[in-house]
């Protein structure tokens, strides 16, 4: 497949700070970052089947030094992405109140943004790059189709600008981000020249 709909995406690390304490001494002065980072994911996790499209993972969680001390600080980062620019902002919101809120008492957080893309939305232009990619591929001998799927790329940013934007042209594979990812040798020069009659219906 090609892609015409990608999922928007943000990714935040969460810094907690809590005050550090002995354990086993005198573990009512300190303020846990470990346990406000627990209550934080769990909360987090609760967003996910609230907008269709959206999903919201915590991908890391680090924090404390040993056993025997009440952990100081955690840090904490996480994913959240969406279908539609409307839910990726109502979804942004609500992971934010979460983040800046506090269970355990006088525990702050600070938040970052490390990336972040709007969504990339099927349009009628985009539907028509698709139309003309899958009738050069029926030329060519092959089947071809369009797909929306959850990663994100450069075409969330040219979509976002209104630039009409399709996707995944290159060789098909699978099994992405492991160390089984592969592409079938076969579809590299199919492929390929799908992507070059693309480019000249379009200069037409």
């Amino acid at each position: 497949d090609i892609v015409s709909a990608r999922k928007g995406l943000m990714h935040l690390r969460a810094t907690l700070q809590g005050r550090s304490a002995h354990a086993g001494v005198e573990p009512e002065k300190g303020r846990s970052a470990t346990l406000e980072a627990a209550h934080k994911a769990i909360a987090l996790d609760g967003l996910n089947g609230r907008w269709p499209g959206v999903t919201v993972n915590v991908g890391e969680i680090k924090g404390g030094t040993r056993p025997n001390i009440v952990a100081g600080e955690a840090i904490m980062t996480l994913d959240m992405r969406a279908r539609l620019a409307t839910e990726q902002d109502e979804a942004e919101a609500a992971v934010l109140e979460i983040l800046e809120a506090s269970t355990v008492p006088d525990v702050r957080t600070t938040v970052e943004t490390l990336a972040a893309w709007p969504p990339m939305e099927k349009t009628a232009d985009s539907a028509g790059l698709v139309k003309a990619a899958v009738t050069i591929a029926a030329e060519l001998g092959f089947e071809l189709s369009d797909a929306e799927t959850g990663g994100a790329s450069d075409a969330n940013t040219t979509a976002s600008v209104g630039v009409p934007s399709v996707d995944g042209l290159g060789p098909v594979g699978g099994n992405d981000h492991t160390p089984l990812e592969y592409i079938e040798k076969s579809s590299i020069v199919p492929r390929t020249t799908l992507l070059a009659a693309l480019l000249s219906s379009v200069e037409r």
